[in-house]
């Protein structure tokens, strides 16, 4: 019997880094045509939909974040007709299509911030951004203390003298959400891309959208001490309150489209019960959980966050979306590879402690898997995730286009190191990422020992991480225990959590550095390693039916 629960309240969604996934025409970077390419691939991995990083015209400055038309495709990446082409095809494979929005700024090449320029200080054309005069003798300094979220100012004085906002790149200005015309473009954007088929959209910084209309400096907050400091707490453009009445009017939007078109939001809270209030009843349908991400590989800690998310959105009616990793942070495998984790504190580069030991990583890395593919909710899978794939910390200079490299002086990396594109296949690079013909090298250089991580080396081999992928993700679609609904712990000792899901299913994880006997059970579903004379070995994580 069809399941009545909408699809998006326990989805798998794989994320599709498009320069990095797969290139068609062989300029080296990843392209829509590659995407279409690899269905077959998506399909049998078993994931129900594609968040799909941004593929609209863009100068690139961010990686696509700085999108300038909202309505046309990058020639990068393909075209308008090769996006509706994929939609088609993905739906025919039984995959959603998820597309980002970004709607906290634009690119500099926008037509809206040409016009801005063109038309000079006090325009009407310059209310769609955030212009101020500066402060100080002949308004030198910067209106307030806000800085970039990729270092420096967050400001850029034009040669008229005015100042304009951007959070993030100089070439990426933010917008003005209190103008009305910005919400009727977006509106219209939505539209537009919902009659083309698209499932729905992940919205890029959905927690920045909304200012502080007086512009107030940012009070001087103390560094973490303990690792817990939240640097979001009453901020003059972080998680506002009037954020959410943009995406009431958005639900309504998505509402008025067949097939249950859903949101999820990258949004950062300072709480729980903060970022619950994005998917409130008439607001979004989902929400990322960054705590999950962020919690050090920790029984307690994990638990602590598993249980304030699940109360905090049980409450509002909204199931949890897990994650382990993006396009923005280091690669869990790596995190993980770390005799001690660190739990990454937000609004912070994550600062890796220890020498690296990937074996570690891997084994920690399979049962992290187990351990959020059993969550109640979704889950999403960032591409390679399901090949092991590490970060690449050790990128030559020269080959680092974050922008993050060059506004901190270059002493932060940035985050290319998650973005070296995938191997597919053979022995040496482009590892079947682009065609055996290409004109040019990947855009990032692939590690020359990535052929054991391929695709075509994993493939059909029962230890590989993407066999128990693949295995998970079939077995959580015919397991009524898994998706949606909630969960209950079982008493364990220290250091290892063990849960049951209704109808008689039961997850346990070994956080512990001493072999767990196993409790009774009719069967082992799937084990992220072997398991020995009934005992689950340290870092391990086992599905049992009971």
């Amino acid at each position: 019997m069809p399941s009545t629960t909408p699809w998006w309240r326990s989805a798998v969604i794989y994320q599709v880094y498009v320069r990095s996934f797969a290139d068609s025409n062989g300029d080296g970077v990843g392209d829509i045509a590659g995407i279409r390419s690899r269905l077959p691939y998506l399909e049998s991995l078993g994931v129900d939909a594609l968040w799909i990083n941004p593929w609209y015209k863009s100068p690139m400055a961010d990686g696509g974040y700085d999108v300038a038309d909202f309505r046309a495709v990058d020639p990068l990446f393909g075209t308008l007709a090769d996006a509706e082409q994929l939609i088609a095809d993905a739906h025919e494979h039984g995959i959603r299509v998820i597309p980002d929005i970004v709607p906290n700024h634009t690119s500099d090449q926008h037509a809206w911030f040409q016009q801005a320029l063109a038309a000079g200080p006090g325009s009407p054309e310059r209310e769609r951004y955030i212009f101020r005069p500066g402060r100080g003798p002949d308004g030198v300094d910067p209106p307030n203390n806000w800085v970039s979220c990729f270092g420096g100012p967050a400001w850029t004085r034009l040669p008229d003298g005015d100042w304009y906002l951007h959070l993030y790149a100089p070439e990426q200005p933010d917008l003005n959400w209190q103008h009305p015309e910005v919400h009727t473009e977006f509106e219209s954007i939505l539209r537009f891309w919902f009659s083309r088929g698209v499932d729905g959209f992940r919205i890029d910084v959905a927690h920045g959208l909304a200012k502080d209309p007086e512009l107030p400096d940012l009070p001087l907050l103390p560094g973490p001490t303990d690792g817990q400091s939240r640097p979001f707490a009453q901020h003059p453009h972080w998680d506002r309150d009037e954020v959410h009445d943009i995406y009431r009017t958005w639900r309504k939007i998505a509402d008025e489209f067949d097939g249950e078109r859903a949101f999820v939001a990258e949004a950062w809270a300072d709480t729980p019960e903060r970022l619950a209030a994005y998917v409130r009843p008439g607001g979004l349908h989902t929400a990322f959980n960054f705590d999950f991400l962020m919690a050090s590989w920790d029984a307690e800690d994990l638990r602590t966050v598993i249980d304030d998310s699940l109360a905090m959105l049980i409450g509002v009616g909204a199931p949890a979306t897990w994650v382990l990793s993006n396009h923005d942070v280091m690669r869990h495998t790596s995190r993980y590879a770390r005799k001690n984790v660190a739990r990454w504190v937000p609004n912070q580069r994550y600062q890796p402690e220890g020498d690296i030991d990937l074996e570690l990583g891997t084994r920690r890395a399979r049962a992290a898997a187990l351990l959020m593919l059993a969550l109640p909710g979704g889950a999403y899978i960032y591409q390679g995730d399901e090949l092991g794939l590490p970060e690449v910390e050790d990128l030559p200079e020269a080959d680092l286009q974050d922008p993050i490299w060059e506004r901190s002086g270059h002493t932060d990396r940035g985050r290319d190191g998650c973005r070296v594109p995938i191997p597919w296949s053979g022995q040496s690079a482009p590892f079947g990422f682009s065609p055996a013909d290409a004109s040019a090298e990947p855009w990032l250089p692939q590690p020359a020992n990535w052929s054991e991580r391929s695709v075509e080396a994993q493939t059909g081999d029962e230890t590989s991480m993407l066999e128990l992928y693949r295995t998970a993700l079939q077995l959580r679609r015919e397991h009524s225990a898994l998706g949606d609904g909630t969960l209950a712990w079982v008493e364990a000792p220290a250091g290892v959590l063990t849960f049951r899901r209704d109808p008689g299913f039961l997850c346990v994880v070994n956080l512990s550095d001493e072999p767990y006997r196993l409790p009774e059970h009719t069967a082992t579903l799937l084990a992220s390693g072997p398991i020995t004379d009934g005992l689950l070995d340290p870092d391990h994580a086992i599905w049992l039916q009971v």
